[in-house]
């Protein structure tokens, strides 16, 4: 938690270190780092208060009630129980590839969504393996670590964009403060992803070892995590914006090596070897 915490405040150094770069070209640095936090702060409420809409909205999830998915129904409100949870809203995403996420603010505002081809993939064991870990990203907060990490490192791209173009109205006076400024708004974009990455992956390790507490089958999440990284590398692809690449359990979009390197996630095989491991010691 104290790297996490590192890592959060490091990006909100960059963010307000870019402002008053910028800020220097035009003779007023304190006032744009302001204005850049004030931005930050009205994007963080957005996320915070409605992501769970906007990602819905994003992949298209619809909302399902007991009568129409009884098994997956009963799951969720099995597990919820071992996890201490209040039980969040199932969605169905209606695409034959399988996968799944959780969002929403908080455990009273959580929806787990998973895809019907998740469905038609798994066995009954291998689904409380994938619902775990979803309630185990509940149960952390991840889903709102997401939120704020993601916004924070996506205002910094946009201001590093203004940053770039901010040089050409710049004049001799201020010649120092224009580089400093493309430097930082070169780096910067760069330096937030993989702040981003690395606290996404973290997150999924966490979620996974939580998840089989939460289950007691981490041989079945590991089981799960198998099939679905087999489907992600037989080409299947969601239809859905990569910007949700770091909520699904599996990321959906793979590129070649160079971009794998800048993955939301850690490799599968080394999450199932932990997993494997962990099963050894749960006996």
């Amino acid at each position: 938690m104290l790297r996490l915490a590192l890592m959060m405040f490091v990006l909100t150094l960059m963010f307000v270190a870019l402002g008053y770069a910028i800020g220097m070209i035009f003779g007023a640095p304190e006032a744009v780092a302001l204005f850049a936090l004030i931005i930050a702060g009205i994007m963080n409420f957005i996320s915070y208060f409605y992501s769970d809409k906007i990602v819905l909205s994003m992949t298209r999830a619809k909302i399902v009630s007991e009568s129409e998915y009884p098994i997956l129904h009963n799951i969720v409100n099995k597990l919820t129980i071992s996890a201490g949870l209040p039980k969040p809203k199932v969605a169905i995403i209606n695409t034959r590839t399988p996968n799944a996420f959780a969002t929403g603010r908080n455990p009273k505002n959580s929806v787990v969504a998973v895809t019907r081809g998740l469905l038609e993939t798994l066995n009954e064991n291998e689904l409380e393996g994938v619902i775990s870990h979803e309630l185990a990203h509940i149960k952390n907060k991840d889903v709102l670590i997401h939120s704020v990490v993601a916004t924070i490192a996506g205002a910094i791209s946009y201001l590093a964009l203004i940053g770039r173009y901010s040089i050409f109205f710049g004049d001799e006076r201020n010649r120092n403060a224009s580089i400093i400024a493309l430097i930082l708004s070169l780096l910067a974009p760069i330096a937030a992803l993989l702040i981003q990455m690395a606290i996404s992956r973290s997150r999924e390790y966490e979620a996974d070892k939580q998840g089989a507490l939460i289950s007691r089958k981490p041989l079945s999440l590991a089981s799960a995590l198998e099939k679905i990284e087999r489907s992600v590398k037989s080409g299947a692809m969601l239809n859905v914006n990569p910007s949700t690449s770091p909520l699904w359990i599996v990321n959906p979009f793979r590129g070649d090596a160079l971009l794998e390197l800048f993955s939301t996630h850690p490799p599968t095989w080394k999450r199932i070897e932990r997993l494997k491991a962990m099963a050894m010691g749960i006996g």
